[in-house]
This record gives structure tokens, C-alpha cells and sequence, in this order.
């Protein structure tokens, strides 16, 4: 076992099923599948498009308040989930089938691009999925936060962030939510 997967084992032990450590372990094997995602060229033409259209911060936060202040599916959302990067993150989920709980792209701000389904805000840029990967445009490492038991899934779930690059340029991030149970 590697040491970082032993470390995060010991650190979230008493919040993983029986079989969780081997479950981790998997999350190795789909990391081709999270790379390719990340150079999707429908991925990189629908964040290469969402930033030329230079939206303000404020706005973007304007939106984040707004989507967060209501359950409901409203046509921002709708919009969101039917994006133009959409059907790349449904062919993952074809490769991955339940074990891909949630997929979603981020641009150079962190708003989201596309979504596979509802997330709890609409800015991520604020968050270290998006800052660690995103890395004010120089790009970082994948990064995979503490796996946690995810409420609306009902699954214990690990996020896995990458950078998305168009050419050598880190142009936003991807973020796919994995159960662990399911790997």
C-alpha cells in the first residue's frame, strides 16, 4: 500500500466501510479514464468557450447565491447539466457505470461548465478542488481529498480533481465524485 493511501486510511479509518482501504486502492485504476476525461476535446472546447466570454466574478458569484438558495431545477441549472461538455461526462459514466457518482468541469474562474448532475453551489473557485488543480493557471497535481459519506448518493464517495488543459494552457479542472463501493 502506498504511503499516501496509508496515511489516508489511518486518517479517515473510522469512516470507511469494512473493505474501504482496497476500495481506495481502485481509485488507481480509473485514473486513466479521469485523465482522458480531463483531455476530452468536447471537455476543453466547452471551458475554452466559457472563458471567452470573460463573465465577471460578481456575476458568477450572483449565480452561486442563486443556486444555492433554492432546491428547485431551475433553467440556470438545467443549462448547466445539459452543457455543451455533457456528453463526456456520460461516456464516463458509460466506462464507469455506478461507480461514477457525480462528474462536473470548472473554467479558469471555477464556475461550473457542465454537470452530470446537481452539485450544492455553482462556484467552485473558492474551493481546493478547484484552487489546488486550477493552481492560478499553472496547474497542479490530481488531487484526491478525504473520501466522506455523501448524503444525497448514499455512498461513500472520493472526489478526484484534475487540471484541464487546452494544449500546454490549464484552462479550468474537472472533478469526479467516486463511490467507493461501486469501484
Amino acid at each position: 500500500m502506498s504511503i499516501f493511501w496509508m496515511g489516508l486510511a489511518l486518517t479517515v479509518g473510522g469512516q470507511l466501510p469494512p473493505d474501504g482501504v482496497a476500495q481506495l486502492q481502485k481509485v488507481d485504476g480509473v485514473m486513466p479514464h479521469l485523465r482522458q476525461l480531463a483531455e476530452d476535446p468536447e471537455v476543453v472546447r466547452a471551458i475554452r468557450a466559457q472563458n471567452a466570454r470573460r463573465v465577471p466574478l460578481a456575476t458568477i458569484q450572483r449565480h452561486d447565491a442563486e443556486w444555492m438558495a433554492t432546491t428547485a431545477l431551475t433553467p440556470f441549472k438545467q443549462g448547466v447539466l445539459d452543457g455543451p461538455c455533457t456528453g463526456a461526462l456520460r461516456r464516463l459514466r458509460e466506462r464507469l457505470g455506478p461507480a461514477m457518482a457525480e462528474a462536473f468541469t470548472m473554467d479558469g474562474q471555477g464556475a461550473l461548465v457542465c454537470a452530470s448532475r446537481r452539485t450544492s453551489d455553482y462556484w467552485q473557485g473558492d474551493e481546493a478542488k478547484w484552487r489546488l488543480t486550477y493552481a492560478q493557471g499553472q496547474g497542479g497535481p490530481a488531487l484526491r481529498e478525504a473520501p466522506f459519506f455523501d448524503e444525497s448518493s448514499q455512498a461513500y464517495v472520493i472526489q478526484v480533481s484534475l487540471p484541464v488543459r487546452d494544449g500546454a494552457q490549464v484552462i479550468g479542472a474537472l472533478t469526479v465524485g467516486l463511490s467507493l463501493l461501486d469501484l
